[in-house]
């Protein structure tokens, strides 16, 4: 049985164009008011933006911590489960000489009409864990 305070798919396919507009444009603000207080971001790797992160300030931190990497973030889909979504992305940037060229997919847990949290899987996490250094 599908919970009754799940958004529909017109609804979740906005909030995620809602969260590309804000990462696109550096819009943290717009990107806060999507997600919860307590929300959770996990990252794979070891490397300075890896790990777990509570809390829509830290969630926001980690954002504009990688986009001053000066990575482009080229959205190509978002898949849509029951409740949920997930966004399909191909970040790349140069570096100091090194180069990011990864897939990710982003899956964010919905609560309501927030992100509750986040999980991002990467295609290449020995590239991503020389890159942010």
């Amino acid at each position: 049985m599908s919970d009754p305070t799940a958004l529909g798919a017109d609804q979740r396919l906005a909030l995620a164009d809602r969260f590309r507009l804000g990462l696109t444009t550096a819009d943290w603000d717009l990107i806060r008011s999507l997600l919860t207080d307590d929300v959770v971001w996990t990252l794979p790797g070891d490397n300075t933006v890896s790990g777990t992160v509570r809390g829509a300030a830290a969630v926001i931190e980690r954002i504009r911590l990688i986009a001053s990497y000066g990575v482009h973030f080229d959205f190509r889909h978002t898949l849509l489960s029951r409740d949920n979504l997930a966004l399909s992305l191909h970040n790349t940037a140069e570096r100091d000489g090194r180069v990011l060229d990864e897939h990710l997919a982003t899956v964010c847990f919905l609560r309501g009409e927030r992100i509750g949290a986040i999980e991002t899987y990467v295609s290449d996490v020995p590239g991503m864990n020389a890159f942010f250094v």
